[in-house]
């Protein structure tokens, strides 16, 4: 693929620039701005002892540092601020700052604005981590040097300089980047829009927004991926100019990937026809659930958008076991098996990790809420969860809404048996060991965010596995 311009890049040096929060994402552009030469000031609203490590990272650089709050008089001739993703956008100083006309911008806008390489973009409310992480091992295979980064957890900014024109970059966004982006990649993907971070956008019109922005500024020469199967995604190819490939699990598509008669196949138009060729069977996928199967006819499509062969993405379809984290197998105990889904943050991705096992099954939910319905998972944990064990700062709101749906009448088969509230993660695992028989899944999929406890998912999920590790 030949790389045009996505915009004009913005000149850095000599600007003051101004970085609100300094954890991964604010890092990596501080380090960068200032090898740009611009007059870097960062400023987060921990102190210094919070930020050590961070601190020690950027030592030596000519960086200016405002801790413990953002000041107002923070903007006095700032050129630009560049927000890392947990600053949310109607924070005071963001608003003074629009207010005052300074724009706005983040890491990867600065990213995909330079980067000299094709750039493969995805997001989507879940399973973006996880197609993320299938489309560099796709475009690996094939031989193409590949850089893989973003919300997945490397800022690509960090990697800018040792990119090429011949490289490929597949890159996760979230929608805390999309939000104030002005650009999009040359290949979107966007897998799934459902109700996700309502505590952050407000409600799910501005959510969706934030998520079109990835596909609306393309052009015709460009590629969009957009899940059929999801209202809410398809909906999007009314907003992009960019060429759509779909892909499905309920039936063909004009051209993407789908799976019909339990086989995964690629169709694509070459010389104004269909050609159809076999990924693999869907028995051949190692990753558990229908939301997987999804996720790799999703990379399939996209991968395809590099050039990569059917023979490559059928290679890492069948071979490919997950991302930690994700439904991770942890260990057996006792006849019952042990599973880490702790980037479940969203009471639908809890659903689709109960959707991905027969056994009956003792699941931990729990940690912050963002704001969304739990009334599905209260009636899909009634016929699917054995023993529901919660915890953290929404564990009792969790037990609530399942007590209020056992009490109301039923015609269904109803499986739980018991709802057990706890406090910490450590009480839940050890509530979970005691529950446990031989035959279940005990299963951390909590539906809630980390931060009540943990900086982030794979922290929480470190810290399950030790503990599980330790029973």
């Amino acid at each position: 693929m030949t790389v045009e311009p996505r915009a004009a890049s913005r000149k850095l040096s000599g600007k003051k620039v101004l970085i609100l929060g300094l954890a991964r994402q604010g890092t990596a552009l501080a380090r960068f701005l200032a090898a740009e030469g611009a007059e870097v000031t960062v400023s987060d609203l921990r102190d210094e002892m919070a930020l050590a490590g961070r601190l020690a990272d950027l030592e030596g650089l000519p960086i200016r540092y405002e801790l413990g709050g953002h000041p107002a008089n923070l903007l006095k001739g700032v050129d630009l601020v560049c927000l890392s993703g947990g600053v949310p956008t109607d924070s005071p100083i963001v608003e003074k700052a629009h207010k005052r006309g300074i724009p706005l911008s983040n890491d990867a806008q600065l990213f995909l604005e330079r980067c000299p390489a094709p750039v493969i973009g995805i997001t989507g409310s879940a399973g973006k981590t996880t197609t993320t992480a299938i489309v560099g091992e796709m475009c690996r295979q094939a031989g193409l040097r590949t850089w893989v980064g973003g919300n997945i957890g490397n800022p690509l900014i960090a990697d800018l300089s040792e990119i090429g024109r011949d490289d490929w970059v597949v890159m996760e966004l979230s929608s805390f980047q999309l939000e104030i982006m002005g650009i999009s990649p040359h290949v979107a993907a966007v897998l799934n829009v459902t109700p996700n971070h309502l505590d952050r956008h407000g409600d799910m019109e501005t959510y969706l927004a934030a998520k079109r922005s990835i596909v609306s500024r393309q052009t015709a020469a460009d590629y969009a991926v957009l899940g059929y199967d999801d209202a809410n995604a398809r909906s999007l190819a009314l907003d992009t100019a960019a060429h759509l490939l779909w892909f499905s699990d309920r039936g063909e598509v004009e051209e993407g990937a789908f799976s019909t008669n339990g086989e995964l196949t690629l169709r694509r138009i070459e010389g104004n026809e269909p050609v159809d060729r076999l990924i693999c069977s869907r028995d051949g996928i190692r990753l558990l659930g229908r939301h997987n199967v999804l996720n790799v006819l999703a990379a399939a499509a996209l991968a395809s958008t590099a050039g990569v062969g059917v023979e490559a993405i059928g290679r890492v379809a069948r071979s490919f076991e997950g991302v930690e984290h994700r439904l991770e197998l942890v260990r057996e105990i006792g006849g019952a098996r042990w599973y880490d889904d702790s980037i479940a943050t969203a009471p639908e991705r809890t659903l689709a990790a109960l959707a991905s096992f027969q056994e009956p099954i003792v699941l931990l939910a729990g940690g912050r809420d963002k704001d969304l319905p739990w009334g599905e998972f209260a009636e899909v944990a009634l016929r699917r969860v054995r023993r529901l064990v919660t915890f953290g700062e929404a564990g009792g709101m969790i037990a609530r809404v399942v007590r209020e749906r056992m009490a109301a009448p039923s015609e269904g088969r109803r499986t739980l048996e018991e709802i057990t509230e706890t406090e910490a993660l450590q009480d839940a695992v050890q509530a979970a060991a005691e529950a446990a028989r031989p035959g279940d899944v005990v299963l951390l999929s909590p539906g809630g965010t980390s931060y009540d406890a943990f900086v982030d998912f794979a922290a929480r999920g470190d810290r399950f596995k030790e503990l599980v590790g330790a029973l």
